[in-house]
């Protein structure tokens, strides 16, 4: 069984129908997967490359969250920021990871075109964080994971969410991908003593990276230290 399969999308800019390929469950089990949730395939084809349907008529660009009709003065704001220097292009078949990275900044364009939803951009900007890391281009990932982190803050703040707890976890990891570790405990430790938070693996997962940060130092920092010089103030490990 070959593990890309098409499907026929319907374009919310141009009503166009149009062919894209996606990977078949099965070949959708990662063989590994990063504290950050990046992860990585055992199949030849990795699932990450077709998640965005690039329209090859007017450009347009969404994923399965995006939204799926849009008002008029979307579409006026998308054909004045992009639509009028698009040339038709097909992005049908396999992709290539660069391939990838193009579609995923249209559908990053064309989100920010539209006011698309907050969470959904920051999820955007984080993916193509993965994508500069499949091909080790530590420069570009880390950029575009202070861009993800600075949008993950942004959704927290305004969207008022009191116990998202995968949402506390992310934006503390991502300040320790970022060599940020004071910042990163102080999210950890609201996942884990937050008392309504009940989910469990975020919670435990919060505890192994605190954990992490205080053995890749080389002494423990005075701001983890509590007023009797222990190391554990700001988290409850067990």
């Amino acid at each position: 069984m070959e593990p890309l399969y098409e499907t026929e999308i319907t374009c919310p800019y141009c009503d166009m129908s149009f062919l894209t390929s996606r990977v078949r469950s099965s070949f959708k089990r990662a063989k590994a997967v990063d504290s950050d949730f990046c992860g990585y395939y055992k199949a030849e084809v990795n699932p990450d490359f077709y998640v965005v349907r690039v329209c090859p008529q007017c450009g347009f660009s969404t994923t399965e969250n995006s939204a799926q009709s849009l008002r008029p003065d979307q579409k006026q704001t998308y054909f004045r920021l992009i639509g009028t220097t698009w040339k038709p292009r097909h992005y049908a078949g396999s992709r290539t990871r660069e391939q990838a990275l193009e579609c995923y900044k249209l559908a990053l364009m064309s989100a920010q075109a539209i006011g698309d939803k907050e969470r959904l951009i920051a999820g955007m900007l984080h993916h193509l964080a993965w994508l500069y890391r499949y091909g080790r281009e530590e420069t570009q990932e880390r950029r575009f994971l202070r861009h993800a982190l600075d949008a993950y803050q942004s959704v927290f703040e305004n969207e008022h969410v009191d116990n998202d707890a995968k949402l506390m976890y992310l934006i503390g990891e991502l300040h320790r991908r970022l060599d940020e570790p004071r910042e990163a405990v102080r999210w950890f430790s609201r996942v884990v003593q937050d008392r309504s938070i009940i989910d469990t693996a975020m919670i435990q997962a919060s505890r192994r990276q605190w954990q992490l940060i205080r053995e890749q130092a080389q002494e423990v920092p005075e701001w983890m230290m509590d007023s009797e010089g222990n190391g554990s103030a700001h988290l409850n490990l067990y």
